[in-house]
């Protein structure tokens, strides 16, 4: 008889539109492709869903998408046998009822709490240890992160060497932009900008504008537009929207699937990008970048930043150090960005080759998905 395949269910509440889900379906996917295992992804709002899988059925409680199992989280649960492995994506409350079945099974499942991505020094300690038990079942920390002893980033197979190649291929990248129905200029800056709401944006647009290099900036469809909107002295931007303003060229894009936004990535010179998912990817392509982290209570989100720069700015000069930290704080907190941008610009090529040796750094880490593996496997 053919072996029967490891059975994971992951959990996921849609709490900041696209970041939750962004992780867990490109962690569900990377299960199925390259661990061959049998996953279901519960997910409790299918329409955010839609905006990664334009295939998704918003109305299915059942569907198959790209070998995932996807299975609407219903508010009132119907009786599922329990899998092997149950993820609990970032602290989510699993139903009651499917708890019960995780302690009813004959062979007690391994349950884990995946948890916010962090590079705090605490998180080493924590990664892997015990947490709550339930009846016989016993969860256990995950934590990704940056250092040896965490379990690392999701990354696919082959993504840096298609990255690569990618980014050695101008007309590969004309094509694909010319899709999103740019044309990029040859002497200007190409960015992106996926961010929340940002006071600070009005000044760095009018650095860009008034800069002697041209810019580019691509903005795709999201919680950013109305401050992009309030500078501009528009109404309405929606995808196909082109307005100059002297150097700057600000063009808005449609909301985008997750293979295209990776390509997106790679082929700017600079990416602005929010939350989690659009963090890791933005390291993955091997450019700088500028990081609008999601904003907590009592701004402890300032100290989980100030964690990341301490480990990313090793390696660079001190005005480098200087200047991307000044650009990445000022940004968080809603500063003006104008003086702190042209510091940046002045050291953009050590700050470009420092992205590349960050990148390849992680590289040597496992990813996300076989870390998690890994773990299942010891603790069989």
């Amino acid at each position: 008889m053919p072996e029967l395949k490891t059975r994971w269910d992951i959990f996921c509440t849609v709490v900041d539109n696209f970041g939750d889900i962004g992780v867990t379906w490109r962690l569900a996917r990377q299960l199925v492709a390259e661990h061959g295992l049998a996953v279901r992804l519960w997910v409790d709002d299918l329409r955010a869903f839609e905006r990664l899988c334009p295939e998704i059925d918003t109305h299915a409680a059942q569907q198959w998408q790209q070998g995932v199992e996807v299975r609407q989280w219903p508010a009132e649960w119907q009786p599922t046998e329990a899998a092997d492995v149950v993820i609990a994506a970032f602290a989510c409350q699993l139903p009651s009822a499917y708890m019960d079945a995780m302690a009813e099974r004959e062979k007690t499942p391994l349950w884990m709490n995946l948890d916010y991505l962090s590079a705090e020094d605490w998180v080493i300690g924590c990664h892997g240890l015990p947490s709550v038990k339930y009846k016989s079942v016993q969860k256990f920390f995950f934590f990704p992160g940056f250092q040896r002893g965490t379990g690392g980033l999701i990354r696919e197979s082959g993504l840096l060497e298609r990255r690569r190649q990618f980014q050695q291929d101008p007309q590969a990248q004309k094509v694909f932009l010319q899709g999103l129905g740019v044309d990029r200029a040859p002497d200007a800056n190409l960015i992106s900008l996926f961010a929340y709401e940002n006071t600070g944006l009005a000044s760095w647009l009018d650095a860009m504008a008034g800069d002697s290099t041209s810019t580019h900036l691509l903005v795709p469809e999201g919680r950013i537009l109305g401050d992009v909107e309030r500078w501009l002295g528009v109404e309405g931007l929606a995808a196909g929207a082109v307005h100059v303003r002297e150097a700057l060229t600000v063009q808005v894009l449609p909301f985008v699937r997750q293979d295209q936004y990776d390509e997106l990535l790679w082929c700017c010179d600079f990416n602005a990008v929010r939350g989690e998912d659009s963090f890791v990817r933005a390291q993955w392509a091997g450019r700088p970048f500028l990081w609008h982290i999601y904003r907590q209570e009592e701004d402890i989100h300032l100290d989980k930043l100030d964690a990341f720069l301490e480990l990313y700015i090793k390696g660079l000069s001190d005005p480098a150090r200087e200047a991307i930290s000044g650009l990445w704080r000022a940004w968080n907190v809603g500063e003006k960005m104008a003086d702190h941008w042209q510091f940046t610009r002045k050291h953009w090529p050590e700050l470009e080759k420092h992205a590349e040796a960050w990148c390849l750094e992680q590289a040597l880490q496992a990813d996300l998905a076989t870390a998690l593996v890994q773990f299942y496997g010891n603790w069989i």
